[in-house]
């Protein structure tokens, strides 16, 4: 069985030159060792522009190799040619397995590339195993509540892979050969296509890499007072996150939303500050290794997941924790 992982790279950004982004490694090193209990082999998979000198970096992830797709028209992300170069290099080199990170790009590729494909999908896995010489994924269902295992039974398979679930661990291994594959697209190819990429503040992981998140709810009154959100976040070298209330408030971007409608997460590290924990909240950071809540209704949903909580006014609690924080860390 052959496998082919897709590695996903920074896009827009090209000026400060391509690199990958941590799911890229997480898909890769998922692959491999999927590939190693299957007796198959694991390949990745690069498109963009000026990538082919990055590609050899995915061998310390356990691919001994990688396909580039390289074209000037793909220095910015379009589903349509990029889900057409999948394709179309899946089936030259006979892969029956497609692995790609359940990011913002991969939910949008992954269904493409299995239409075309005529493959099954399993989305948002959180485990991969080989079954009878088959693959067994485990998902989430029913808003994270329970957990299912999928088998596809059609010769071509597609998954998703859960953020930060699946950990790469540290590189370790030799340089990953790499081979050019040209892909004819044409002008009708590129139906979507990106048009400009607006760049978040420097200074804090994207949030669905982000190994630790501080999220801000609706308790926090408005948005004048998410900067104790910030402050905090700021000292655990943290991500920024928001409940959909807050969202739908306009108090933050959407790109900040966590939750069932907007990013599912899996830090080490969770605080919800002044978040009640909806269901559809729950569903997109239940799978966090550790939850902290913050809420003066010792009531709220969000404690029922919580491993630690403090019930309280966060105006108080998250001001004094930030200072004391400061204090452990030396960063006063």
């Amino acid at each position: 069985m052959k496998i082919i992982a897709f590695a996903e790279t920074s896009h827009g950004l090209q000026e400060a030159g391509s690199k990958f982004k941590k799911v890229a490694f997480e898909a890769a090193h998922a692959a491999s060792r999927l590939a190693g209990e299957l007796g198959g082999e694991a390949e990745a998979l690069v498109i963009g522009k000026g990538v082919e000198s990055i590609g050899p970096e995915l061998g310390g992830y356990g691919m001994k190799k990688v396909r580039v797709v390289e074209d000037e028209k793909l220095s910015q992300y379009s589903a349509t040619a990029y889900a057409k170069a999948i394709a179309f290099v899946v089936e030259s080199v006979s892969a029956d397995v497609v692995i790609f990170p359940a990011s913002a790009m991969g939910k949008d590729l992954a269904p493409r590339v299995a239409a075309k494909l005529k493959a099954g999908l399993a989305a948002d896995c959180i485990a991969l195993k080989a079954e009878g010489g088959s693959v067994l994924a485990t998902r989430p269902v029913y808003a994270g509540k329970g957990l299912i295992d999928v088998k596809i039974n059609s010769p071509k398979k597609v998954f998703t892979l859960r953020p930060n679930v699946f950990s790469p661990g540290a590189p370790n291994g030799s340089p990953a050969s790499v081979e050019k594959i040209a892909v004819d697209l044409k002008d009708s190819d590129f139906t979507s296509r990106v048009t400009g990429v607006s760049v978040a503040k420097a200074g804090r992981p994207d949030l669905t890499e982000a190994n630790i998140i501080v999220s801000g709810g609706r308790g926090l009154g408005g948005p004048e007072n998410f900067n104790i959100v910030e402050g905090l976040a700021d000292v655990l070298g943290a991500a920024v996150g928001a409940s959909r209330a807050v969202v739908d408030a306009g108090w933050r971007p959407h790109d900040d939303q966590v939750g069932q409608t907007g990013k599912t997460v899996s830090p080490s590290l969770y605080v919800a500050v002044a978040i009640s924990g909806a269901i559809q909240h729950l569903a997109g950071m239940s799978s966090s290794k550790y939850i902290v809540a913050i809420n003066k209704d010792k009531d709220a949903p969000i404690f029922q997941v919580a491993d630690y909580g403090i019930v309280g006014d966060a105006f108080e609690i998250v001001p004094e924790l930030t200072s004391q924080l400061k204090k452990a860390l030396g960063r006063e």
